[in-house]
């Protein structure tokens, strides 16, 4: 297990997770840290607990959406969907390659 230091609305909160799994983490923290400070930032709901379950449902809403029997991901599993984007972002990238070396 390995110990991660992280902060979320500028709260410190030590996680642990599993060796190899740290940059995962690190991005659910970034994401759920990103949706709870648009809450907070909004001005409408108050509090702490209530922004993390306003943003817990939020998250829960896209995920949910990711499992319809409609669009693209229709289906497929979370790690099915990563799996995906990786490869989008792979061919992405091998296309706007060339690009930059024009500028």
């Amino acid at each position: 297990m390995t110990q991660l230091d992280v902060s979320i609305m500028g709260q410190p909160y030590k996680l642990a997770c599993k060796e190899g799994e740290e940059e995962a983490l690190l991005q659910a923290v970034a994401y759920l840290d990103e949706k709870m400070c648009a809450i907070r930032d909004a001005g409408k709901i108050k509090g702490n607990d209530r922004i993390a379950v306003m943003a817990a449902l939020g998250i829960a809403a896209e995920f949910l959406a990711t499992r319809t029997s409609e669009g693209p991901f229709a289906g497929l599993s979370l790690a099915e969907v990563r799996q995906q984007m990786t490869a989008m972002h792979t061919v992405i990238d091998h296309a706007l390659a060339p690009q930059e070396n024009l500028f």
